[in-house]
C-alpha cells in the first residue's frame, strides 16, 4: 500500500501534451476545501468539523436538528453558511446533499481540460481567487500587522515544511522592524526561544503551519501562549488543533495537485502582512529603509541591473 505522497507522486506524474482526469477527491476533503475561511469562529469550525466527519447524515437535516446535533444556535447556523460562501443554509445544505449523493453512488471524478501541470496551475489560481473575496474585509489583515509590528521582539515560527515560508516572512520583516527571531527547530530549541522572546518584551509570534502539519508547531503554538505570548496563524487549515491555539488565524489553501505542495496564496498572504506591518509605522519603516539601502550600497550586496 503506497503512503499518501507516494499515491501523489503517482497521480501528478507529468505526462507529454495528453489531457490529465481529475484526481479523485473524497468528498470529504471537498468539504475541508469548500470550509477553507480565514475567519471562523470557533463555534463555526465546530459546525464545520461536524459536517465533515458527518456528511452523509449531515446533509440532510434540518437547521434546527444540525444546530442541536453540533450544540450551537439556529443563527450560529446561518452564519456559518454565510461565512463559508452562501446565501444561506439551503444553499448550503444543497451543496452538501450533491457531495453526499455523489460519495453514495461513486460517481467518477470530472474531466478537466489541460495537463497535469496546467491542473496544479488552475487550483492555485483558484486559492488565490479565494483569498482575493477574503482580503475585500482587510481590517483584520491591518490589525495583525499592527499587532506584530508593535511587538519587539517579534517572533516567526515555521517547523519543518513550514521553514522557506518563515524564512521569506523574517528575511524581509527585519528591514521594517528593529528585532525578528526566527524559529526553525522544533523541540527545546524552540521552547527556549520563545521563553526568551517573551522575557525580552515580546508579546506575538507569528506561525506558519503547513501539511503535513507538525506536532512539534502545535506544541510550540502551546508553549508560546503558555509564555503569555498572542499567536497569529498562517496556515491551510479552517479548523483543527493549531488553529484552536491560536490568537488569529488566515487560512489560505495550497497547492496540492502535484507530489509537493505548491504555496502562492500563503507566500501572498505574508506580503499583505508585511504591507500591514509597513504601514502601521511608515516614519521607522522609511528610516530603516533607507538605512538598509545605505549599507546595501556600501558593501555592494547586489548587482548592478
Amino acid at each position: 500500500m503506497p503512503s499518501p505522497q507516494q499515491a501523489r507522486a503517482q497521480a501528478s506524474a507529468i505526462t507529454s501534451g495528453r489531457t490529465a482526469p481529475r484526481a479523485e477527491v473524497s468528498p470529504a476533503a471537498r468539504l475541508r476545501t469548500l470550509f477553507d475561511r480565514p475567519r471562523l469562529s470557533p463555534g463555526q469550525r465546530r459546525i464545520a468539523q461536524y459536517l465533515v466527519e458527518n456528511l452523509t447524515e449531515a446533509a440532510f437535516l434540518s437547521i434546527t436538528d444540525l444546530a442541536e446535533r453540533v450544540g450551537v444556535s439556529q443563527p450560529s447556523v446561518t452564519r456559518f453558511a454565510s461565512a463559508v460562501g452562501f446565501s444561506g443554509y439551503p444553499a448550503l445544505r444543497e451543496r452538501l446533499q450533491s457531495l453526499a449523493l455523489g460519495a453514495r453512488s461513486g460517481a467518477p471524478a470530472e474531466e478537466v481540460r489541460g495537463n497535469e501541470l496546467q491542473a496544479a496551475v488552475d487550483a492555485e489560481i483558484a486559492h488565490l481567487e479565494n483569498l482575493r473575496r477574503d482580503f475585500a474585509d482587510p481590517d483584520g489583515v491591518i490589525d495583525t500587522g499592527r499587532r506584530l509590528s508593535e511587538s519587539t521582539p517579534l517572533t516567526v515560527l515555521g517547523l519543518r515544511i513550514s521553514v522557506s515560508l518563515a524564512e521569506y516572512f523574517a528575511y524581509a520583516a527585519r528591514r521594517i522592524h528593529p528585532d525578528v527571531r526566527l524559529v526553525t527547530r522544533g523541540g527545546s530549541v524552540a521552547y527556549d526561544a520563545l521563553l526568551q522572546a517573551r522575557a525580552a518584551g515580546g508579546t506575538w509570534v507569528l506561525a506558519f503551519s503547513m501539511p503535513r502539519h507538525a506536532q512539534e508547531t502545535l506544541l510550540a503554538v502551546r508553549v508560546a501562549r503558555e509564555a503569555g505570548l498572542k499567536v497569529a496563524l498562517i496556515t491551510d487549515l479552517a479548523f483543527g488543533p493549531v488553529v484552536d491555539e491560536a490568537d488569529v488565524t488566515f487560512a489560505t489553501g495550497t497547492g496540492s495537485r502535484l507530489v509537493f505542495d505548491s504555496y502562492a496564496a500563503p507566500g501572498v498572504m505574508c506580503a499583505a502582512l508585511l504591507q500591514a506591518m509597513t504601514d502601521a509605522d511608515p516614519e521607522r519603516t522609511q528610516a530603516r529603509l533607507e538605512q538598509y539601502e545605505q549599507i546595501a550600497e556600501q558593501h555592494q550586496f547586489f548587482l548592478r541591473d
